[in-house]
């Protein structure tokens, strides 16, 4: 007799075949999604109908085995291949794709999601984020570019937005200073006149001296009247100049109380004429003073021929109060000495911590040969120091009789003033003269010194970035910096296949995924990232197709069964007629 328990046998397999064909489809549907992970269905027998358990054997006879009827097919499980696709390369670096286990975080209105699919591109806000949304999550970096790990948070990279510039720290001297040179004896001497004959006097008679207010000197040309008066300017043009070069244009105001003293501070400080802490050979002190009987206000600059100080008659001039008007010569200047001795002079440039360059003057200047080898002296000064006094060192380097730098003493501390700049103050860097790919000697060859290298950079965009394989976002800056941008991470699950298909190419945790574990891509079994590359599906088409062709076969032997049945029960109603 038919057994109507067929028809439903026979309906599970139609129902089973159906969703194994759903599973096939969407598989091939997504051959060519980025890092598509295909699926399979598993089929399991549903409960037995026990006619017998069967008997065990005895002495007389054999064991009989159960006798069970099947119910059909039911669902054992869908398991989702979590094997790699192949790496395509895209040529884009803003692409990812891992190279080993491991999903992407990503975060979206304070949920986390994880995927394989590396298509991140920077929205407005510079946030890298997938075509969806979702932005990915990693380490990110402090104000100077160092990794803050143990928190994970947007990765943000502001191409074309974000801008730096680097204090410089060291900068490297090297040549050669010629140890045969002259030996200095007398640095520049300028005496200030009223005239070629005369100091300048005061008002009612006698000569100046260091008190004397500026307001009260006799003007030579109109005897009787005030050479100044308070609210003009005495100006050191650009005109003067200093080693061949031009000083910087410094301004002395004049009020009522401005003595000679303040004009000699002024004119030591605007020369950039340095304190050695003893007289030159000639037996003159470096520095500005007036002699009292004569009225004469004399300059003496520092040794060397590069530190010679030129002022002419017009250099020193007389600016009225509005600021513009020159009103002529304030002294007339005669050159009594020029500065000699073995000298050279190089300039440096370095950057302050907004990337404004400073421009160093170095001069070196031959200052004795003792047995124990040539010492010379350095010279340090500013233009753009941002206080009066151009002059930022002075000291002396100790050569062997072998003409190699002392290895204790080879770098001096430069600090300059950078207020009301915007930038940090004081600039301090080491000034160096033996590096690791030069050095600067005394032989007894001609002086010659340049600036090698110098660190700090000026201000550079950042215009592109890359990923390497650890994970580690680099920046390049149009400056030519190179700056860790932040660091992409991965989770990694017990167990992947727990893992809930949102949709997307997203997953979050299930029940039975187990919690993520975060690491740096390489760790903990972690794969590679590769830039400028994406995962492709790890669909198997051939594998699909003959899987299709099963799948069909089963649900045709599935209706024929129903059919069959069918058949028999319409030959049981005919018996019945």
């Amino acid at each position: 007799m038919a057994s109507t328990s067929s028809l439903f046998i026979g309906l599970t397999g139609l129902n089973t075949h159906s969703r194994k064909l759903d599973i096939i489809g969407n598989n091939i549907a997504n051959v060519n999604t980025t890092a598509f992970k295909s699926s399979r269905i598993m089929f399991e027998t549903l409960f037995q109908r026990n006619l017998s358990f069967g008997t065990a054997p005895s002495a007389s006879s054999g064991g009989i085995n159960p006798r069970q009827v099947g119910n059909g097919v039911g669902i054992g499980a869908i398991q989702r291949d979590f094997n790699n696709g192949s790496i395509n390369a895209t040529g884009d670096l803003r692409d990812l794709a891992i190279d080993g286990s491991g999903f992407f975080m990503v975060e979206s209105n304070g949920s986390t999601f994880y995927t394989r699919a590396g298509t991140f591109r920077q929205d407005t806000e510079d946030n890298l984020t997938t075509a969806t949304g979702e932005r990915l999550l990693g380490y990110g970096v402090d104000d100077d570019f160092n990794l803050v790990t143990g928190q994970l948070v947007p990765l943000n990279i502001p191409v074309g937005r974000q801008t730096i510039a680097e204090a410089t720290s060291n900068v490297s001297i090297v040549g050669n200073l010629d140890k045969s040179g002259d030996i200095p004896t007398t640095g520049s001497i300028i005496d200030l006149m009223s005239s070629s004959l005369s100091g300048p006097t005061v008002l009612g008679g006698g000569f100046i001296n260091s008190t004397t207010p500026l307001i009260n000197i006799d003007d030579p040309n109109n005897p009787g009247t005030p050479l100044l008066s308070a609210g003009q300017t005495i100006r050191l043009t650009s005109d003067a100049s200093k080693g061949g070069g031009a000083l910087p244009e410094a301004d002395l105001s004049v009020t009522a109380t401005t003595s000679v003293q303040d004009l000699m501070d002024f004119l030591e400080a605007a020369l950039g004429i340095q304190d050695t802490g003893a007289a030159n050979p000639d037996g003159s002190t470096p520095g500005v003073t007036v002699d009292p009987t004569t009225g004469v206000i004399t300059i003496v600059g520092n040794v060397g021929t590069e530190n010679n100080i030129e002022i002419s008659t017009g250099d020193l001039r007389i600016i009225d109060t509005d600021g513009t008007t020159n009103l002529g010569a304030a002294f007339e200047t005669t050159q009594v000495a020029e500065a000699d001795g073995e000298s050279v002079r190089t300039t440096v440039s370095a950057f302050d911590s907004l990337g404004t360059s400073v421009l160093v003057d170095v001069v070196m200047v031959l200052d004795s040969t003792p047995n124990s080898g040539p010492v010379w002296r350095y010279f340090v000064e500013s233009g753009d120091d941002t206080d009066l006094d151009i002059s930022v060192a002075t000291g002396t380097l100790q050569f062997d009789t072998e003409g190699q730098i002392d290895p204790l003493n080879n770098s001096v501390q430069v600090t300059i003033d950078r207020m009301n700049t915007g930038a940090d103050t004081p600039l301090s860097f080491n000034l160096n003269f033996l590096a690791e790919n030069g050095q600067t000697t005394s032989l007894a060859t001609g002086s010659t010194l340049i600036g090698l290298t110098t660190d700090g950079l000026p201000p550079g965009t950042l215009e592109t970035f890359a990923t390497g394989d650890d994970g580690t976002v680099v920046g390049r800056f149009s400056n030519g910096a190179i700056r860790t941008m932040g660091q992409v991470v991965l989770a990694k699950f017990s167990n992947p296949a727990g893992l809930v298909d949102q949709g997307g190419n997203l997953f979050t945790t299930g029940p039975n995924s187990g919690p993520a574990a975060v690491a740096n891509p390489g760790q903990l079994g972690l794969g590679s990232v590769i830039a400028g590359a994406l995962e492709g599906s790890n669909v198997d088409l051939g594998q699909e197709f003959t899987q299709m062709i099963l799948t069909s076969t089963g649900y045709s032997a599935s209706s024929r069964v129903i059919r069959t049945t069918d058949e028999l029960l319409q030959q049981l109603l005919v018996l019945g007629r």
